[in-house]
C-alpha cells in the first residue's frame, strides 16, 4: 500500500468510519441514557448519514471540496450540538487537504490538526472534562507522534486509533464538567462519556478503511 491517502482511499476510509459509528448506535445511546438523555447514538448516526451521503454523490473527486461538503451537511444536520462540532472538524480539514492531490502521513497529519484546531473553536472543553476532546486530542498526538518518528501512515492510524480509545476508557474516571452530564456532578463518574466514545470510533474506522483497502 502506498503511504499516502488519496480521494479513493479517503472515500473508504470515511465510509468505514460512518458504518463503525451507525453500528454503535444503540451501544452510544446507551451510555448517554447513564449520564445524559439518551440520544448520543441518534446524534452521531445522524452525521455519519450525512458523511455517507455526501461521500455517495460527489462526483469531483477533490479531497478539499469532499471535507468541506461533508461539514457544511454535518452542520446543516439536526443533531444538536453534535452538528457544529463535527461539521468544524471536517471543515477544518478541508482548510489543509491537498485538492486532488494524494496526502502523504505528515499532511494527513496537519490536516487532523487544522480540524481539530477548527472544531475548539466552537467549545471550552479540554482535557479532563470528560468530553470527545478526551478522545480528539490524544489520538492527534499519537498520529503526529509516529509520523514524526519516521512511522508510516497506517502505523500513526493505529497509533491514533489505539489513543481515542484509551481516551475515551480514561473518561469513565472522570467528572462531567460539560453538556447534561454536568448536572449530575459526581455520579457521572463510573460512566465512559459517549461523545468520546464516538469519537474513538470514528478513528478505529478511519484506520481500518485504511489498512483494509
Amino acid at each position: 500500500m502506498a503511504d499516502c491517502v488519496d480521494y479513493a482511499c479517503l472515500e473508504r476510509m470515511l465510509l468505514t468510519a460512518a458504518e463503525k459509528i451507525t453500528s454503535n448506535r444503540d451501544y452510544l445511546s446507551t451510555l448517554d441514557a447513564a449520564t445524559g438523555d439518551g440520544d448520543h447514538g441518534t446524534a452521531i448516526s445522524k452525521v455519519a448519514t450525512a458523511i455517507i451521503a455526501t461521500v455517495e454523490k460527489e462526483g469531483n473527486r477533490d479531497i478539499v471540496q469532499l471535507l468541506k461538503d461533508i461539514g457544511w451537511a454535518v452542520m446543516a444536520t439536526d443533531a444538536g450540538s453534535t452538528s457544529p462540532l463535527y461539521g468544524s472538524l471536517f471543515i477544518g480539514m478541508g482548510e489543509k487537504a491537498g485538492g486532488n492531490d494524494p496526502l502523504d502521513a505528515p499532511g494527513f497529519a496537519e490536516m487532523l490538526e487544522q480540524g481539530a484546531a477548527s472544531l475548539r473553536k466552537n467549545t471550552k472543553a479540554d482535557l479532563g472534562g470528560k468530553t470527545m476532546i478526551d478522545a480528539l486530542v490524544p489520538a492527534i498526538a499519537a498520529v503526529r507522534a509516529a509520523v514524526d518518528s519516521g512511522r508510516s501512515l497506517g502505523h500513526a492510524l493505529s497509533e491514533g486509533a489505539e489513543a481515542a480509545t484509551r481516551g475515551a476508557e480514561a473518561t469513565r474516571t472522570m467528572k462531567a464538567l460539560f453538556g447534561r452530564a454536568r448536572n449530575i456532578g459526581e455520579r457521572s463518574i463510573g460512566h465512559i462519556d459517549p461523545g468520546a466514545a464516538s469519537m474513538s470510533l470514528l478513528f478505529v474506522g478511519l484506520m481500518e478503511g485504511y489498512t483494509h483497502g
